[in-house]
């Protein structure tokens, strides 16, 4: 394993890790066939589930076809949000997490996503959204190219409300290509200035089927232009699905990560990533 990248965590309970957020001592986890958001203590390493979707009957390994493919964690101050990836008509929902209040919100995307698909030339099956940053103001949404079309990128949303979105900018942004496969966004953070992102590169052409993974990287993106600064690979059989800030020190900067194995196990292992 790469030398900057450690066992942070083994937690069990979570399965296809997908998302990560740490708030204080506590570590919020997504799965992309979960309906739970898990909420790790760091400190007493207790495991809390927070019931997002009520009424159905399997809240967690929901079949691939069923399931919400909530790709997507992020935050802006005291408020969590996730999303779905909409790579299929089912997956277009965002619930929106209160911390003080432990209020759940749903609200339907499916037509702000019908708007990206129109306005970035997007068809149907080259939507795949891995990654969001939200700074108070406007929603920068990471796409993975990793469809037919390779449409890799950030979608700009102005204004604070996905629902009303009504300006929308896409920016392509090519990362690498290993053994011509397309490195491709899985998901993104902003710390000061930088947005810093993960990808992976993986052996298929569909946002819906997973294929051999090549590897994954870490970059970073100026938060104002959306130009690359850096990338690197951190391991060369691993997929990590999300990431989140940790802490900085006088020379580095640590992040956590999560890997989604693409299992049935509910065991989730969190990395410690040092930059």
């Amino acid at each position: 394993m790469n030398k900057e990248l450690q066992v942070y965590a083994n937690i069990k309970g979570i399965g296809s890790a997908s998302g990560l957020l740490l708030k204080g001592n506590l570590l919020y986890v997504i799965g992309d066939n979960s309906a739970y958001l898990y909420e790790y203590n760091i400190i007493s390493k207790t495991l809390n589930k927070i019931e997002l979707l009520k009424g159905i009957k399997v809240l967690e390994n929901i079949p691939k076809a069923k399931k919400r493919d909530f790709e997507v964690l992020c935050n802006y101050k005291n408020t969590l949000y996730v999303l779905g990836s909409g790579s299929t008509p089912n997956r277009n929902l965002m619930i929106t997490y209160y911390l003080d209040s432990k209020k759940v919100v749903k609200q339907d995307l499916s037509s702000l996503y019908a708007k990206v698909k129109s306005s970035c030339k997007i068809d149907d099956d080259n939507l795949n959204i891995e990654g969001a940053v939200f700074n108070g103001v406007n929603w920068f949404l990471f796409n993975r190219g990793n469809g037919n079309a390779k449409k890799n990128g950030v979608i700009k949303i102005y204004g604070s409300d996905l629902t009303k979105a009504t300006k929308i900018e896409f920016t392509s942004i090519v990362l690498l290509k290993t053994d011509q496969k397309l490195v491709s966004f899985t998901d993104a953070v902003l710390y000061k200035n930088q947005i810093y992102f993960i990808a992976a590169a993986e052996d298929t052409t569909s946002t819906y089927h997973d294929g051999e993974i090549l590897g994954s990287y870490i970059g970073s993106l100026n938060a104002e232009t959306l130009s690359l600064n850096f990338i690197k690979q951190i391991s060369a059989n691993q997929k990590f699905e999300g990431i989140s800030f940790f802490k900085e020190n006088t020379s580095n900067l640590e992040f956590l990560l999560c890997e989604d194995r693409d299992t049935e196990i509910l065991e989730t292992v969190i990395y410690k990533l040092v930059i």
